[in-house]
Order: C-alpha cells, then sequence, then structure tokens
C-alpha cells in the first residue's frame, strides 16, 4: 500500500535532504549498511528483553533505509547493482528483527510454540518479496498488498510498544502477509495470462537462449578438435611403427 500511494510523494519530499546528504560525501550505500547494523542492533535488543531500546532503534532503522534512494537519486548513482543491495539489506534486516523476536518469546515463560510465530511471519514476507522479484525479471509488475514492508515494519513497532498484544500482532501479521502473497500471485497471473512478456523481456529470453546454443556450439566444436586430434594420433602411429621396425 505505501508503495502505491505515498512512496513517490516521500521521495519528492526527500529530494533535498538526499542532496544536501550528497555534498557531505555521505553516499547510497553508507545508508544501506547503516540500515543493517541498526536493524541487527534492534534484533539483538529485542531478543535481550530491551523492549524500549529495540522499539527506538527500529524507527532510527528506518530513516537511513527511506534516505538511502534519495542520495542515489540526488547523486546520479541510481543503479540495479545499488537496487540490488537495498533490496538484499532489507530482507537481512527483517530476518534479524523478526528473529529478535522470535528470540524474546522463546524466553518468555510457557511460551511453548508461538516462538516459531516471528518466523512464519518472516517466511510470508519472503515470499512476497521472491514474488515481485521474478514478477519484475518476467516484465510484470507484483507491487501492492495490505502488508507491504513499511506497514510490516509499523506493526513491529506496534507489537514492541505493547508488548501484551505482541502475539495478537503477530497473527495479525501473517494473516495479512499471506493476504498480501495471494494478491500479489493473482496479480501477475492476471497479467501473465493476459499479456505477453515485455520487449526487454524477450530480448533477455532471446540472449540467454543464444548463450546457451554458442555453448552448445563452443563443447561441439570441442569435441569434434579431440576427434580430430586423435584421428591424427591414430594416422600417424602406423608411420611411426614402420620408422621402429626398419
Amino acid at each position: 500500500m505505501f508503495d502505491g500511494q505515498f512512496r513517490s510523494q516521500a521521495e519528492v519530499q526527500l529530494r533535498p535532504i538526499g542532496t544536501s546528504l550528497k555534498k557531505t560525501g555521505i553516499k547510497a550505500d553508507h545508508l544501506t549498511i547503516l540500515g543493517v547494523v541498526m536493524a541487527v542492533a534492534t534484533g539483538v535488543a529485542i531478543a535481550n528483553g530491551a523492549l524500549r531500546l529495540g522499539l527506538l532503534l527500529l524507527v532510527l532503522c528506518a530513516v537511513p533505509d527511506v534516505l538511502d534512494g534519495a542520495v542515489a537519486k540526488a547523486s546520479g548513482t541510481a543503479s540495479p547493482r545499488g537496487a540490488f543491495f537495498d533490496s538484499v539489506s532489507d530482507r537481512v534486516a527483517d530476518s534479524f528483527i523478526l528473529g529478535g523476536m522470535a528470540w524474546y518469546l522463546s524466553s518468555q515463560p510457557g511460551a511453548g510454540r508461538i516462538a516459531v510465530l516471528p518466523l512464519a511471519v518472516l517466511a510470508a514476507s519472503l515470499i512476497i518479496s521472491y514474488e515481485r522479484a521474478k514478477a519484475e525479471a518476467l516484465g510484470y509488475d507484483a507491487k501492492g498488498g495490505v502488508m507491504e514492508r513499511a506497514e510490516r515494519l509499523i506493526a513491529i513497532g506496534l507489537a514492541v510498544l505493547f508488548q501484551p498484544a505482541m502475539i495478537a500482532i503477530l497473527w495479525v501479521m501473517l494473516v495479512l502477509t499471506a493476504v498480501t502473497a495471494g494478491q500479489r500471485f493473482v496479480k501477475v497471473w492476471r497479467q501473465a495470462s493476459t499479456t505477453v512478456p515485455t520487449k526487454a523481456t524477450t530480448e533477455r529470453l532471446r540472449a540467454r537462449r543464444q548463450a546457451r546454443m554458442s555453448r552448445t556450439a563452443a563443447r561441439r566444436q570441442g569435441r569434434t578438435t579431440a576427434r580430430e586430434r586423435f584421428a591424427v594420433r591414430e594416422r600417424s602411429f602406423p608411420a611411426r611403427r614402420r620408422d621402429s621396425d626398419s
């Protein structure tokens, strides 16, 4: 929901801040790394029961996550490499935060199997991320849903702030995250059923096909060359044998 409704407006508002940060020499990768480090600290704080500190760190780790894109655009360094790095970093950050919640719940008296609940949320969120990545690789759009990453972080903040309601909030997160996965699946399924892949995707598939053909041709050429060398050795063997007999 945030991607579809507020991200473009937020990027416009953050553009001056990104320009100011660029002048200080800070790069987008620096902010991305800082966000991961703070997410690790957030997970450790929550795992050890320091929920208020964990909430503060959770809010702070969202700041570099928002600003890295603005800095990249302001400095003209936005690239597929940066997008890949940012996406992987987000998954790592989510893993540490939800892992910290699982560790915290496992240390509570009588927690039982409920400690697996944050890991279930993590698994569902990874499915959402995979759906978007795979869909975009095929030339389709998989954005949207009721529980994207921004909503998940807000829900985690509420769960940490209102600790007695943490389990209930996690159950709601799990259900809405699963609904989001279903929404994206249906969205891409409909696109794939009514449209053909984009030109870029077609060209990428053609390039892969040509690469496979080139590798096959190279292997065949290698086998042909090996057979030719073997044939030359076989032809020369009788001559060498006659010379030795003489």
